[in-house]
């Protein structure tokens, strides 16, 4: 059985969020976490045509590139209980988003939280890094965005 090989990933990264439009965003890669997460402020239901629940967000602060204020949508997602680095265990909404990393799309799952008092608006966990095959380098950061600077590179030359 031939296996993916594993690839790496620094401490920090610059990822993009393709079905958000947003790109270069700074994230922190978290091996102590599980669920990845995401910062996002004024997070509300209201229901949609029919009645259904449909989860209404901020993603990111208006200082981020590409973060214009709109509120997302969200018809799917779950409410779960997320345990934070301190400890605490928080109910918090969970949805699918897909990342792009090293130029591939991964599906993970990340919770919404308010993040502002974070240094990175994003942290990615275990499930994600366990899913892509990667590996964490502490001693480095970006190795996604500089390998697909190279490769970009590589293609303009030929």
């Amino acid at each position: 059985m031939n296996r993916p090989p594993k690839r790496l990933l620094g401490r920090r990264e610059l990822i993009d969020f393709p079905a958000f439009a947003l790109g270069g965003i700074e994230a922190k890669v978290d091996t102590g976490a599980y669920t990845s997460a995401i910062h996002c402020t004024n997070i509300r239901l209201e229901p949609d045509a029919h009645g259904r629940p449909v989860l209404l967000v901020n993603l990111l602060d208006p200082g981020h590139d590409g973060a214009d204020g709109r509120p997302l949508a969200f018809p799917d997602f779950v409410l779960r209980d997320i345990r934070s680095s301190n400890g605490e265990v928080q109910e918090r909404y969970v949805i699918q988003a897909v990342v792009q990393l090293y130029g591939k799309h991964f599906e993970a799952e990340f919770s919404l939280s308010d993040r502002s008092d974070m240094k990175y608006p994003v942290l990615l966990g275990r499930s994600l890094l366990r899913q892509g095959r990667f590996v964490v380098d502490v001693a480095r950061r970006n190795l996604s965005y500089k390998a697909q600077a190279r490769a970009a590179a590589r293609r303009a030359r030929s």
